[in-house]
């Protein structure tokens, strides 16, 4: 048996969690399992070979674009295009989510977390 606890508290953004709890309600999902969903989701894409300078400049043409920002869709760098080009070809046809999904349930399955434990 592993020294690990199955659970630990964390202390997230409060923004990040209504952004999870809005997500969450969406995708029929508690909180919690929304955040795990994302963490599981960035972590592929880090395996993939995501850089973190590429994940940043990622995520600042997102924000950009939720705030109507017109250079938002303005090219970065080929490579750059070419990898959220890639991301959402991926999100699209539904390997992305089907790969997270595995891992979360994997995760749950290792926990005992998917047995009889009801959603928040």
């Amino acid at each position: 048996m592993s020294d690990t606890p199955a659970f630990v508290s964390v202390k997230l953004p409060g923004g990040l969690v209504t952004q999870a709890r809005e997500a969450a309600q969406t995708m029929r999902r508690s909180v919690a399992s929304q955040i795990e969903y994302w963490a599981t989701l960035g972590m592929a894409l880090e395996h993939a070979g995501l850089s973190t300078s590429d994940s940043r400049a990622l995520i600042a043409r997102q924000e950009r674009a939720a705030y109507g920002n017109p250079r938002a869709t303005m090219p970065v760098s080929p490579e750059l295009d070419d990898l959220q080009a890639h991301v959402l070809a991926l999100s699209k046809s539904g390997a992305l989510s089907a790969r997270a999904q595995e891992a979360v349930a994997g995760s749950k399955a290792r926990t005992g977390r998917g047995k009889g434990r009801k959603s928040a």
